[in-house]
């Protein structure tokens, strides 16, 4: 119960806080909106760095690592304050649902792990989600369209270098290299588009790094606390969180398509978390220990 209601939590501030980066981006480009939330977020975690040592936390052999992670994340980032200053923020939510389906993709053909025909028939399912909310053919697709869908497979591949980190570098380590590469990374696009934002825009910046840090706390609790697939279902309660703020502050009224291939992609989500936990369950009963990347279905 607490895990879910963490993730739910968590689902709430990352609506609240893309209400916020479309807000901002009525003053400032996407580019200059991402260098001021990982500002805003290494300025709110600075107390507990400070306070978990920063030299200890520093100590790394996998430099590389974690500057392929900041680039790729960073990337995501810049394609997803775009799209949802671009498009409807509930079908823009719906589109970057489909994270777990690339990462499935991902850990098959780049992390050689062993993925059979029900989570590829699930992957598949999912994909079938995509189409039926951009709808081609019926519906014009445009690069701007696509921008969801290109967030969702850098933040996969973002947590593929995750899981290769987490096998190498304490969690704080990732975390701290992260937010140190991420705000000089991401100043670098911003030169290209600056202007001065106004207090007001501060203001909601710096309460878009704050949110981004509390929800990925409560992200991370949730997790803490159950099972994935147990938590795995609240994380789509973003849908109907988004589309409320949606309608109540710009009018946007998500179409029956938008509903019905969002709950595709999460169903399928939700099956592939539930087929990942239940084959890790049965390794560990068995005490079967794989010698090279884990099998999973």
């Amino acid at each position: 119960m607490t895990g879910a209601l963490y993730m739910t939590a968590a689902s709430l501030g990352f609506s609240v806080m893309n209400v916020l980066i479309r807000e901002v981006s009525v003053e400032l480009e996407a580019a200059q909106i991402a260098f001021f939330r990982n500002f805003f977020a290494a300025a709110v975690m600075l107390p507990w760095l400070l306070h978990s040592g920063i030299a200890k936390a520093l100590a790394t052999e996998n430099l590389k690592l974690h500057l392929l992670r900041a680039g790729v994340g960073l990337t995501a980032m810049l394609c997803w304050f775009y799209s949802i200053s671009l498009l409807p923020l509930a079908q823009a939510v719906a589109l970057n649902f489909t994270v777990p389906l690339f990462a499935t993709l991902g850990a098959a053909l780049i992390l050689r792990e062993v993925v059979r025909a029900r989570r590829w028939s699930a992957t598949l399912v999912g994909f079938l989600g995509v189409l039926i909310i951009l709808r081609p053919g019926t519906t014009e697709i445009s690069l701007v369209t696509g921008l969801p869908v290109l967030a969702a497979l850098f933040m996969a591949a973002s947590v593929l270098v995750v899981k290769t980190l987490s096998a190498r570098d304490a969690p704080a380590t990732i975390v701290l290299w992260m937010n140190l590469l991420l705000t000089p990374l991401s100043l670098i696009p911003a030169l290209f588009v600056w202007r001065w934002p106004s207090l007001e825009a501060l203001v909601m910046m710096a309460a878009i790094g704050a949110v981004a840090v509390l929800s990925h706390i409560a992200l991370t609790r949730a997790y803490a606390r159950a099972d994935a697939s147990a938590v795995l279902p609240f994380d789509y309660t973003r849908l109907p969180f988004i589309a409320f703020f949606a309608f109540l502050l710009y009018g946007e009224v998500p179409d029956l398509w938008t509903w019905v291939g969002a709950a595709v992609i999460a169903a399928s989500s939700i099956y592939i978390a539930q087929r990942e936990a239940k084959v890790a369950r049965e390794r560990a009963a068995s005490g079967v220990a794989a010698a090279g990347p884990q099998g999973r279905e």
